[in-house]
């Protein structure tokens, strides 16, 4: 028997059959498998250095798809392999900010009263500092930053949206009737939170998780840009970017492809976003649930 219920296929069939989310999806599934496995096909490494003089910011060719860059690399390998930074630290970081937001929202929506409005209280003074401002400054500190401290940063600072999200579904579930009856038989807190309340929360999860992949995307190729990001020798799609903006001039393609690359990732991301949105709707689920033969729809009113 198959492990996916019923209701799942349901989600992942209206997730196929909507237009915008099976564009979204394949453009993902594109850059994946290119992160993935395409700078194993390429014929030189990132940082390789071709032909200073000859090979120095060569336009596109057969030969360099992408050209090559103002210390002759080729640039379609750098992009190939900050799709791969890029994608790894966004997905990163926002598990890690998603799973901060959920526990942190779970115990102040569940623990109610005094504990929820101190919890609250916290919550509004790290809402109250702009998160770029934040990063830049201690990232400006911390120079320069290794990948898994930038993964860091951005996960510890992404979490605060998703605490309010995820606290406001648990006070609204907190006091629900299967809720009441665990607490009546003897279930421990952690069970009720994790047996019977996050699994219906889950979906406004799930739907924030997505858009934030796109946005952690944009601000580390803006971090990248402004040189408190990653740094050379890691090619993300930021410092590509930063590297050909002072020669943007004479050699375009050094913005160009990781710019459209950007661009594309965080629509994408976004487009899917908005598609969960609307198929893991709950009115829209039901609106779409077969009738059952010899039964009506019942009318409101």
């Amino acid at each position: 028997m198959s492990s996916i219920g019923p209701s799942s296929r349901s989600i992942v069939g209206r997730l196929l059959a909507h237009r915008s989310a099976r564009w979204a999806l394949a453009v993902i599934a594109l850059l994946v498998v290119a992160a993935i496995a395409g700078p194993w096909f390429t014929a030189h490494a990132g940082h390789e250095q071709l032909d200073i003089v000859k090979l120095k910011n060569t336009p596109p060719s057969w030969r360099y798809p992408f050209g090559t860059d103002q210390y002759s690399r080729d640039l379609l390998t750098r992009v190939l392999l900050g799709a791969r930074i890029s994608l790894a630290v966004a997905t990163l970081a926002v598990l890690l900010s998603t799973t901060l937001g959920t526990a942190y929202g779970l115990i102040s929506g569940y623990a109610g009263g005094a504990v929820d409005a101190a919890m609250m209280r916290v919550l509004d003074g790290f809402l109250s500092i702009p998160r770029v401002l934040l990063l830049i400054a201690i990232l400006t500190l911390w120079n320069p930053v290794p990948l898994s401290g930038l993964i860091l940063l951005l996960g510890a600072t992404g979490w605060f949206g998703v605490s309010r999200i995820v606290r406001a579904q648990t006070l609204a579930t907190r006091h629900l009737e299967y809720v009441e009856s665990a607490r009546a038989l003897g279930a421990g807190t952690g069970r009720i939170l994790l047996r019977h309340v996050l699994p219906n929360i889950v979906t406004p999860v799930i739907v924030t998780a997505t858009l934030a992949v796109g946005n952690v995307i944009a601000l580390e190729a803006g971090l990248s840009y402004l040189g408190v990001g990653a740094r050379e020798p890691t090619p993300s799609w930021g410092s590509i970017f930063f590297d050909g903006v002072e020669f943007f001039a004479g050699n375009w393609w050094v913005v160009f492809f990781p710019g459209v690359a950007i661009v594309a990732t965080v629509l994408a991301f976004n487009v899917l976003g908005d598609a969960l949105r609307d198929v893991l709707d709950p009115r829209q689920l039901h609106r779409s649930a077969p009738v059952t033969p010899g039964t009506q729809p019942r009318e409101n009113g």
